[in-house]
């Protein structure tokens, strides 16, 4: 038992019926980092966890792909048909993970259910994540590696080819998450990319309406759009861009207006709360009684824009959870992106609930002046 194992099992002694928010607190640990050390405690056998258990705070579950993220930056002008001058990078990705990272730097009670291999690159995606998000719930697929994506980014910060190995994620089945109906049950909010089987989201679409759980879509592609399922009711929030909304219903959007037109296709749909981004131009939000064209403010220092998206849903998310009102959201999601791709990172390194609060502020007295 190390240090922190033993200042955990020492409080929960003291009172069983600590929560990990207050563990959190005193140990001045987030609580995804508690969660992972109570787990351990439980799985070396000096807690059973009965009156623990019963109180721990429900998490955030994340539902989807954990994968190595490669990286080609080309400085010049992209020649094809030949050899290009390039420097590389490699870090952890994953539409699913980068939110998960993002919301466990936030502060919030995150696990992480996906499929991955035993091998090196689970063990770099391990170790970049295991800090802010509890991994127990991940399932080893014998003979299969760990899925990896490789994106090719321009010297204008933007991505020109995307290459993504996640053969996977076909093994992502209802099996898997049957196994895992413990902390599903537990969530307070369940939020899935669509790099999983459809028949997969749609037993967790069910099961999070017989739960009456919180339920997030985050697309990947307009490829994928064919794993959405097709009853969309429970779903809280669909978080999607211009180009899956085109392929979704077949549409050309053009305007602020088409893309009104194209968040409230989604809210026919059954979905209650819409984003439809459409790059560094603008977003349109829209439910049943609130609709907003959003601007986004044009940052000048871009250096890689992998991960925006993600930065962007994680927050939307925090806000929605932490009871912000809807313009705030979207304006928590916003600044976190713009702070992400002005850095070299996938999931900005100072991100924090205190620092993220700073940035809205700051961002709310711009616009004022």
């Amino acid at each position: 038992m190390n240090q922190r194992e033993a200042e955990v099992l020492n409080l929960i002694k003291e009172n069983p019926f600590i929560s990990q928010s207050e563990l959190s607190k005193k140990l001045g640990l987030t609580a995804s980092s508690v969660s992972r050390i109570v787990a351990e405690l439980v799985h070396k056998e000096f807690i059973q966890g009965q009156a623990y258990v019963l109180n721990e705070e429900f998490p955030i579950v994340c539902v989807g792909a954990a994968n190595i993220d490669k990286k080609f930056f080309v400085h010049q002008t992209l020649i094809h048909g030949t050899s290009n001058p390039i420097d590389s990078a490699h870090s952890v990705g994953g539409v699913v993970r980068n939110i998960a990272e993002n919301l466990g730097r936030l502060g919030q009670n995150v696990a992480l259910i996906t499929t991955r291999g035993d091998d090196a690159e689970w063990l770099k995606v391990k170790e970049a994540s295991e800090a802010y998000i509890n991994l127990d719930f991940t399932e080893i697929i014998e003979g299969k590696n760990t899925g990896a994506y490789t994106a090719l980014i321009n010297r204008e910060g933007e991505m020109e080819y995307g290459f993504a190995d996640m053969s996977i994620y076909d093994e992502f089945t209802p099996e898997v998450l049957i196994r895992q109906t413990y902390i599903l049950k537990r969530a307070k909010c369940i939020v899935a990319d669509l790099n999983v089987p459809k028949v997969t989201l749609e037993f967790l679409t069910a099961y999070a309406e017989k739960h009456d759980i919180k339920l997030v879509f985050i697309p990947v592609s307009g490829p994928k759009m064919n794993r959405l399922p097709d009853y969309l009711e429970p779903v809280d929030w669909l978080i999607v861009n211009r180009d899956e909304t085109e392929t979704e219903f077949n549409m050309e959007i053009k305007t602020d207006d088409d893309l009104i037109k194209g968040a409230r296709l989604w809210n026919a749909r059954g979905v209650s709360n819409v984003v439809v981004t459409n790059g560094s131009k603008s977003l349109a939000y829209s439910s049943n009684d609130y609709e907003k064209i959003y601007p986004i403010k044009q940052s000048t220092r871009v250096v890689d824009v992998t991960g925006a998206g993600d930065s962007f849903s994680s927050a939307v998310i925090y806000g929605w959870l932490n009871g912000y009102n809807i313009d705030d959201c979207i304006e928590l999601g916003m600044v976190n992106s713009t702070k992400t791709i002005e850095t070299d990172y996938t999931v900005r390194q100072d991100l924090s609930e205190q620092q993220l609060k700073l940035d809205l502020e700051a961002y709310k007295n711009e616009s004022i002046n």
